[in-house]
């Protein structure tokens, strides 16, 4: 399977949440924390959840609880998570099914944020924990100070544009920007 990597926007987007347990709430927290909007189905669910969720539907899920979503998440078991992709297809919305790659139409990544910047990581599905190890290393060789080199990217990008400066040349520019930040290694 070949995947398109994509960061979106889900700020005051409907998304669906199917499952009440430690994996649902895992996955509505992160999306609580992109703004998006979330609504819970299950037939049970934790009482963190509850707080979490913008609507709760406690009960099992049925053909249409995925009207209007954007994206929906399936935490269930692999019945339901089947059912929720065939809905889910049929609406064309896009599908992560916890867990259940038979019935995903798009994949979780292990991510990270430092200063502004998103680093995320997948392998279509195959193996998260891998993933998982993967992103706890990466993590430890971006800088702390990233955010400084990211402020003098933006302040870069803004000038190459005006300037018309090719794309070509923008990494070798960005390049000599950031050793700026590093006055006393560059001396030695």
């Amino acid at each position: 399977m070949s995947l398109h990597p994509l960061f979106v926007s889900l700020e005051g987007r409907d998304v669906l949440v199917v499952g009440g347990g430690a994996v649902a709430l895992e996955k509505a927290l992160q999306l609580r924390a992109a703004n998006a909007r979330v609504r819970v189905v299950a037939p049970q669910l934790r009482d963190e959840l509850r707080a979490v969720a913008h609507e709760i539907n406690e009960r099992e899920y049925r053909d249409g609880d995925a009207e209007g979503a954007w994206i929906v998440y399936a935490a269930a078991t692999p019945a339901v998570n089947r059912a929720v992709k065939r809905e889910a297809d049929a609406r064309q919305t896009f599908i992560v099914s916890v867990d259940d790659v038979e019935a995903c139409s798009a994949f979780g990544a292990a991510t990270f944020e430092r200063g502004g910047v998103t680093v995320a990581l997948s392998s279509n599905g195959r193996a998260p924990a891998l993933v998982a190890l993967l992103r706890r290393a990466i993590e430890a060789l971006i800088p702390q100070d990233i955010d400084a080199w990211a402020a003098i990217a933006e302040r870069a990008r803004a000038e190459w544009k005006t300037q018309k400066l090719p794309i070509s040349e923008r990494r070798p520019a960005l390049l000599r920007a950031l050793i700026g930040l590093y006055p006393e290694e560059v001396s030695r």
